[in-house]
């Protein structure tokens, strides 16, 4: 058990950070808070805001930020750039996770708008390097699947992963990320799992401080990264991390778009 609780770890701590799986609420005390509002009002202003920015077929579950237990948390806040509405994250060696549950889970996820600025990258950033695979903006899709084709490893950690907290892993997880060098439209596999994979879809220094808007086909991302169908979606999520590479950046995150193809 030792090793395998010791691998649980090293993989989970990825997944934790593409979907909070395993995350608990955030405590308002260790927030970092913007402006003058107080716990209370700063979390109403970014339940609304994320309510009017964040569009997503029906559940039951609302926007939520999420801080991973030994991870700084910094909050998303809603700000006004240049008129346009947006949710900021002034990133700090930190790890910033908002998201949304499906419940039910979305059958078929359709298409995907977005947009996101940054105005630096985390300094020396891989997403391939396991210790330095940070990325200033991020959007996590973590779907069901046949568990059947997973490893004996897989399904003894995602059973240990239930003992622990409740959930299982998700069968995998798609990451559009903006990346430091990488080429656009590779597909990032990562090296502590396979079952997560990233796409990058912007990358270098040259548009940072732009806003930055992708149009995309979910399902056709999930054929491209994985080769295979996807199943239904459990969670979307917004993500900043910096925290493996100690980087300070801040960024912004506009309205989001996710469609059914039952729409």
């Amino acid at each position: 058990m030792p090793d395998l609780l010791r691998s649980l770890l090293s993989i989970c701590n990825v997944l934790l950070l593409s979907v909070g799986l395993l995350a608990c609420s955030v405590n308002p005390e260790r927030e970092e808070q913007g402006g003058e509002l107080g716990a209370a009002e700063s979390t109403l202003a970014l339940s609304h805001a994320a309510d009017r920015l964040l569009v997503t077929p029906p559940s039951a579950v609302n926007w939520q930020p999420f801080a991973l237990p030994g991870k700084r948390h910094v909050a998303f806040e809603p700000v006004f750039v240049l008129e346009r509405e947006a949710l900021r994250v002034k990133a700090d060696n930190s790890v910033s996770i908002l998201r949304r549950r499906f419940e039910p889970i979305l059958i078929k996820p359709g298409r995907l708008n977005f947009s996101w600025k940054v105005d630096a990258l985390p300094a020396g950033a891989e997403l391939a390097d396991g210790e330095a695979s940070d990325s200033p903006v991020g959007i996590v899709l973590g779907f069901e699947g046949d568990r059947g084709r997973w490893s004996p490893r897989m399904h003894r950690l995602s059973e240990v992963s239930r003992l622990l907290t409740g959930e299982e892993l998700p069968y995998a997880t798609l990451m559009y990320v903006w990346g430091n060098r990488e080429a656009l439209g590779t597909v990032v596999v990562n090296p502590r799992t396979d079952r997560i994979r990233k796409l990058v879809l912007d990358s270098g220094t040259q548009k940072t401080g732009v806003w930055r808007d992708h149009e995309r086909d979910v399902r056709a991302d999930f054929r491209l990264a994985f080769g295979e169908e996807p199943g239904p979606l459990r969670v979307v999520a917004l993500m900043t991390d910096t925290d493996n590479t100690q980087s300070r950046l801040t960024a912004w995150y506009g309205p989001l778009t996710l469609s059914s193809m039952t729409d």
